[in-house]
């Protein structure tokens, strides 16, 4: 019985299309050989009758029968190959002159071609013949034997077939070969995947080592698996995160709440608890308000508000606003830009990531430290936040900006550890990156953006839309 999935199996149809190809191939090879060889033997044929017919037409024109009966006996006479045949009748098709002792009875028609059996000296042959009507109801036949040649168009096409049959036959086994490889290069992704939908992330697509297409593929697909992977880690160390550090102010709110219900004695009590408890909730909500905004981010929906924008007022701005805030904890707030730094972004998104970066360096630095604030353009737009606070150290900085995470030296210090994942997505959704340097003391911060004429490259350009330009609360 037939297994119809073999039929929609893909390893079947390539199997199928490489036999059909070949198939093909083979059978217009066969025909034109076929049409070179035994086909140019009949041609060459013809163009022989064909100019022995007007040669023998002159000659009847210009010296009538004797003049043609001698023609065709000096013909026989030179015949070398012995392969020449004339015949030449009257209006009785009564034998005048040539090698043929009759006239064939299948020969009717002036200017056919036929193929007939004849008798020459007693011997039967084949030939190929063309009958030409002449003056005074003379007929002349003139041919030429065919069956040497004959026998070798038989054994040519004959062997021309076989090969066709044998190429149909190497065709087959070729595709059940390949339809075998290919089955076996999927059921090795296929099981991999099988693996994976069933939990089991460790499995990976085997390489065969000889770095081909499918070596390719399956690099492409480990690869996707391992990001898969990373993701899935991120998703739990995230929601790991989020249950630790939202449970102390959900409970610490209970608390509160349910302390004023037994024991508050007057509104004033009441009220305050109730304050100190929305406080509490308040900071919970901002911590989802900045999970949806960094998600938000990293989709890619606000690229719809990118516009040219220049960073420079943009960067005075963020100065102003923490400069205050630096003086009243005794730090320095240094600032240093050009006049103009253009750029093509989302002007809200870009001056939130800085004022993170400015709300993080004044939060960590000593008392009598400095923050600086700088922006350079050369081969690209940098913005750099330095501070003189106790840093990240090199083997944490590449965890600094996953979501959630605190170093030990942030620890007793607010926060929620998603300001500098903010900061990374914007970077990246504005084709540029974050990066994290030792200040000496201290943590140098550098947010780098292509050029605006490198964003058309970098395919981040939209239809422009001027987006509003409020700085966000830092997180």
């Amino acid at each position: 019985m037939i297994d119809r999935g073999l039929f929609r199996s893909a390893g079947f149809r390539f199997g199928a299309i490489y036999a059909l190809l070949l198939a093909i191939s083979a059978t217009a090879l066969a025909v034109f050989l076929w049409w070179a060889t035994a086909g140019l033997l009949d041609r060459q044929t013809e163009a022989a009758i064909n100019a022995d017919a007007q040669g023998l037409a002159e000659r009847w024109t210009d010296g009538g029968l004797p003049a043609l009966v001698v023609t065709i006996e000096d013909r026989l006479a030179q015949n070398i190959d012995d392969d020449a045949i004339y015949l030449l009748a009257d209006s009785n098709m009564k034998r005048v002159a040539g090698n043929l002792a009759s006239w064939p009875p299948s020969v009717s028609e002036a200017g056919s071609w036929y193929e007939l059996p004849v008798a020459r000296a007693g011997m039967k042959s084949l030939a190929n013949v063309q009958c030409y009507n002449l003056a005074g109801g003379f007929h002349l036949l003139i041919g030429r034997d065919v069956q040497v040649r004959a026998q070798l168009r038989k054994m040519l096409t004959d062997a021309l077939l076989w090969a066709v049959v044998v190429v149909f036959l190497m065709a087959t086994v070729g595709a059940l070969v390949i339809r075998n490889l290919f089955r076996r290069t999927l059921a090795n992704v296929s099981a991999t995947a099988t693996a994976i939908a069933g939990g089991d992330f460790a499995q990976r697509v085997r390489l065969s080592g000889r770095g081909d297409e499918f070596d390719q593929v399956a690099e492409v697909i480990n690869d996707m698996l391992d990001r898969i992977g990373r993701l899935m880690d991120g998703v739990r160390q995230v929601s790991n995160a989020i249950a630790h550090d939202l449970r102390t102010p959900i409970t610490r709110a209970r608390t509160r709440l349910e302390d004023a219900a037994i024991h508050a004695e007057t509104p004033d009590d009441l009220r305050a608890a109730i304050e100190r408890a929305t406080v509490d909730l308040d900071g919970i909500v901002a911590v989802f308000q900045a999970l949806l905004r960094i998600a938000e981010i990293e989709a890619g929906s606000r690229r719809s508000s990118f516009a040219r924008v220049d960073l420079a007022p943009l960067l005075a701005e963020v100065a102003d606003l923490y400069g205050a805030v630096a003086e009243d904890r005794g730090i320095m707030l240094e600032f240093q830009a050009p006049e103009t730094v253009p750029a093509y972004g989302d002007k809200a998104m870009i001056q939130q990531a800085i004022a993170n970066l400015v709300d993080n360096a004044v939060k960590f630095s000593p008392e009598g430290g400095v923050v600086r604030l700088s922006a350079d353009v050369s081969s690209m737009i940098f913005v750099a936040v330095g501070d003189q606070g106790p840093g990240i150290a090199l083997d944490e900085r590449e965890k600094a900006t996953d979501r959630f995470y605190r170093g030990e030296s942030a620890r007793s210090t607010p926060g929620s550890g998603l300001g500098l994942s903010l900061v990374l997505a914007v970077a990246r959704l504005h084709g540029g990156e974050l990066r994290l340097e030792d200040n000496r003391p201290g943590l140098r911060a550098v947010l780098a953006f292509p050029l605006p004429e490198d964003e058309e490259n970098l395919g981040l350009r939209p239809k422009p839309r001027q987006g509003p330009a409020v700085p966000g609360n830092p997180v």
